[in-house]
């Protein structure tokens, strides 16, 4: 369990939902005839004079420029430009890069700054539009809380992990119950881009809350109604609907780690015959719940079907449970997909099978790795983190 360095930088708190919103480069958004500026920042930065100013998109390639600006000497300043919607930019002093703060702007909006060079960071004094009142308490919080963080590090080393977490969540509290609160007050705030940070899993599940599926989710209903045309809302609910996913499956995970002994499983498999778990025992089994339908199941299937190749001869085998409700699809999957192995097995119920129950899990792919005496050894195993598992197990022979 790590905890979040100090020197975590304010733009990088945005990245639980860094989004590319495509926006056109610096010198288009001056200079085309065929580009109308939407969007305006605006103000005095005392203490600025002559610096550059620029409005940058963060994207999953990093900063993308936008605009960009002159700072004059008695601290005033304006940049214009064009962006398609609502997205998630950064407003950035100066050449070093340690001086900037996020913005959230939406076509129309007219940001003005007031504020120092030093002060630039921690209290813009931003006004003018919708969201700027919800920036501006947002970053006193957010400087209280990096204020602190100094502490947590000089504990590191005399205090357990444990502690040292739970002293993270402690300081980190007065941003985090902030940011949920306007989110829950004004779902539809541009802002709350930022804020979802305190509400995403950053750390994991073990300390994370599960009602703040809920703040997430109303707010990814708001977006999608009020900024439709906008790819950001479409990108936030896609993120919303993978943090259930994920949590989904650790739920899974949980349930079944506290499990010692597989549940046996007693289906019937293509050609109408019953196998049982249990009459594998002796083999290292992977119990692998799929479906034919499954996207992600089958781009997993090359890899389980290359690990059984590999490992088959030393005593390893899968048990395909199917979620599939249509035999010919299910059986048609197996030999497309080339699982080569005998047990396959289905009750053809879908999602309404006692296997999710009898398993604890919600989502597929899920697999359980079974030992040769029928003990569970590891849950939610995939790609490279399967293959480790059986290279372990296996080089041990």
């Amino acid at each position: 369990m790590s905890i979040p360095s100090t020197s975590m930088k304010l733009y990088s708190i945005v990245l639980s939902i860094i989004l590319l919103v495509g926006c056109t480069n610096t010198e288009d958004s001056q200079t085309s005839d065929d580009v109308v500026d939407n969007f305006s920042v605006y103000g005095k930065i005392t203490g600025g004079g002559y610096s550059t100013i620029y409005v940058e998109a963060l994207s999953d390639r990093g900063a993308i420029p936008v605009a960009k600006g002159r700072i004059e000497e008695n601290g005033k300043f304006k940049v214009t430009g064009n962006i398609p919607g609502m997205g998630i930019f950064q407003l950035r002093l100066g050449e070093a890069k340690d001086k900037m703060i996020p913005l959230t702007l939406v076509p129309g909006d007219k940001l003005q700054i007031n504020t120092t060079f030093a002060d630039f960071q921690n209290a813009p004094n931003a006004s003018g539009t919708t969201w700027s009142g919800t920036l501006n308490e947002y970053l006193k919080y957010y400087s209280l809380f990096l204020a602190k963080q100094g502490d947590i590090s000089a504990k590191q080393g005399s205090t357990s992990e444990e502690e040292l977490m739970q002293l993270f969540l402690e300081t980190r509290k007065p941003l985090d119950d902030y940011s949920l609160g306007q989110m829950v007050k004004n779902p539809a705030n541009p802002f709350n881009i930022v804020l979802s940070t305190s509400a995403t899993p950053s750390v994991g599940f073990e300390n994370w809350n599960p009602k703040n599926l809920e703040v997430l989710q109303t707010v990814a209903n708001a977006f999608s109604s009020k900024y439709s045309n906008s790819p950001i809302a479409a990108t936030f609910e896609n993120q919303v609907f993978q943090i259930e996913n994920a949590y989904k499956e650790y739920l899974s995970s949980q349930k079944t780690a506290s499990m010692q002994t597989a549940p046996e499983i007693s289906l019937k498999n293509t050609q109408g015959k019953t196998i049982k778990l249990s009459s594998l025992r002796g083999k290292v089994v992977l119990i692998d719940f799929w479906a034919s339908w499954c996207g992600p199941c089958r781009k997993e299937n090359p890899t389980v079907v290359r690990l059984y190749k590999q490992y088959k001869a030393k005593g390893f085998t899968v048990f395909s449970v199917s979620l599939d409700q249509d035999a010919e699809a299910w059986k048609k999957a197996i030999l497309q997909d080339g699982l080569e192995w005998d047990n396959h097995v289905s009750d053809l119920l879908g999602w309404n099978t006692p296997m999710t129950q009898l398993y604890g899990f919600q989502s597929i792919p899920h697999t359980v790795l079974v030992d040769k005496d029928g003990s569970i050894i590891g849950t939610g195993l995939r790609g490279e983190s399967l293959e480790q598992k059986l290279k372990e197990l296996f080089s041990k022979k």
